[in-house]
């Protein structure tokens, strides 16, 4: 996921002291992976050097490693950290290991970072960072496919497509923009608005054809089957066909648009680039090492369950109307619904003396109007709401007082649609504690592997997916599966489930 509302040091324990918008990074291992592999030698283990090297002592000197570096701390910070798993690690570690060999730079490090986000999305930045989802991971089903989206990535790398592009910010998460309107102090500045200054600019259409077919030339000379790409290219397609129905976050599908067109140049380089040895795509080895994975949100995180955000180290939850698309961010709950409406919900810790009249009136917010301000209860729990103003927007800001935290929820309209703030009340009227039992009850998702037993149909195993709705759709997409496809008894699927 998204990084939720708060991360902790040690969940269920709560934030050191200031406030609970400080999310804490993992870091990440960087990796130097310029052995001579090919894909026959998969199962083999990399060797300890004598004299190992690290990508801090080979990019030393290198400046596109540099702006690599400034961003990384804020990639980690805005997508979650590094999604923390041996098995996964090193099947990525191996695959740029074995591309490295047939790159045509073959000197070029890299750092390959899983991120722990739900989000199907995949980049890189100068220097050899590269970065892949957790929820990329689960929706490939085979190692070349992972390899083709990697490969892809280390061509735009090799061409220098970072350093090329023009950088632009994104606009299209509005509560990242207007909160900066508001609020003051540090939190104005943080990585709240992460997502929409870093959402990477798009590459131009020419580049991205070019990093295909250095990309699908570089699969097949590594021996893995380079109509992985194709076939990655058109889940990614029924993946974003799915999402357009449903509230979704970032996705590959931003930066990589994935077209009819492109998937047809994909089919041509790999009819092109086939070769006899370019036929691995380890499936079994690699459903073993995806089994377990999480899908979805986290419980350190938090999670979004249709509607609904529940974390269960905070003990809290609320919900959001029904066309509203949560976007769980490093620093904050975000969500965007009709007539341009935005809510921001995050907490901070409560000082000691601090009431919630003389919290609101503290300065951090811009625009107050003392005048509107009311003290309330919400669902038991003392509570404040008052109006704000600020350029182009009118805000409802509401205050929780919950435990040591002061809950926020900043919901934004613009001036001209004032009676859209009526939809304020709905979101922070819904706030509430949750239940031990509640809490005790909420697991992350994972993916699960399942064998195929005689009998069994799509429809059938697709029961056993956990997920709010539509499963046999997300069974299919997860699984590749046309709509005509047979499951054969004793082939491996993947299942969502606890």
């Amino acid at each position: 996921m998204k990084t939720a509302i708060h991360t902790y040091n040690q969940l269920p324990n709560r934030l050191s002291k200031k406030t609970a918008g400080r999310w804490i990074g993992l870091a990440c291992v960087g990796l130097i992976l310029s052995s001579c592999i090919t894909a026959s030698d998969l199962e083999a283990d990399f060797a300890p050097s004598d004299n190992p090297q690290t990508v801090n002592t080979v990019q030393q000197n290198d400046e596109r490693a540099k702006l690599g570096a400034a961003q990384h701390p804020k990639i980690l910070a805005s997508y979650g950290g590094e999604y923390q798993d041996q098995g996964t690690s090193k099947m990525v570690a191996r695959i740029v290991g074995i591309l490295t060999t047939v790159s045509e730079n073959p000197l070029q490090s890299y750092r390959i970072t899983i991120l722990d986000s739900p989000d199907v999305n995949a980049f890189a930045l100068p220097g050899g960072y590269l970065y892949l989802t957790r929820g990329l991971l689960a929706l490939a089903n085979d190692e070349a496919e992972v390899a083709a989206v990697i490969s892809h990535e280390m061509a735009h790398v090799i061409a220098n497509h970072g350093v090329q592009r023009q950088q632009r910010q994104d606009a299209a998460l509005i509560a990242g923009q207007v909160v900066s309107e508001i609020l003051t102090g540090r939190l104005a500045s943080s990585s709240v608005l992460a997502r929409s200054k870093l959402r990477l600019a798009a590459f131009s259409r020419q580049q991205e054809l070019q990093a295909d077919e250095i990309g699908i030339r570089m699969l097949a000379q590594a021996g893995y089957d380079p109509f992985a790409a194709v076939r990655f290219l058109k889940s990614l397609e029924a993946y974003s066909t799915f999402n357009s129905k449903s509230p979704s976050g970032l996705n590959f599908l931003s930066s990589h648009p994935s077209t009819p067109k492109r998937r047809a140049a994909a089919l041509r380089h790999a009819e092109r680039f086939q070769n006899d040895r370019a036929k691995f795509t380890n499936r079994t080895a690699f459903l073993n090492d995806i089994d377990g994975l999480t899908f979805g949100d986290n419980a350190q995180h938090g999670y979004v369950r249709g509607q609904t955000f529940l974390h269960p180290g905070l003990g809290i939850r609320f919900e959001v109307p029904a066309g509203f698309e949560i976007d769980n961010t490093s620093d904050a709950v975000l969500a965007n619904g009709p007539n341009d409406v935005a809510t921001q919900f995050d907490a901070v810790e409560i000082e000691t003396g601090s009431t919630l009249r003389s919290y609101i009136s503290s300065g951090w917010i811009k625009g107050l109007d003392a005048s509107s301000i009311r003290e309330t209860t919400i669902n038991g729990l003392p509570a404040l709401t008052a109006r704000a103003r600020a350029d182009r927007w009118i805000f409802d800001v509401t205050i929780i007082q919950y435990q040591e935290f002061y809950y926020r929820f900043l919901t934004a309209v613009p001036r001209s649609k004032p009676r859209a703030l009526l939809v304020a009340g709905n979101i922070s009227g819904t706030f509430m504690a949750l239940t031990q039992g509640e809490i005790e009850n909420l697991q992350p998702l994972r993916i699960r592997v399942v064998k195929v037993q005689t009998g069994d149909t799509v429809a059938s195993i697709a029961t056993k997916m956990q997920v709010n709705s539509r499963k046999e759709e997300q069974f299919r997409i997860l699984n590749a599966l046309s709509p005509g496809a047979v499951l054969q008894p004793g082939s491996s699927v993947k299942i969502v489930a606890e």
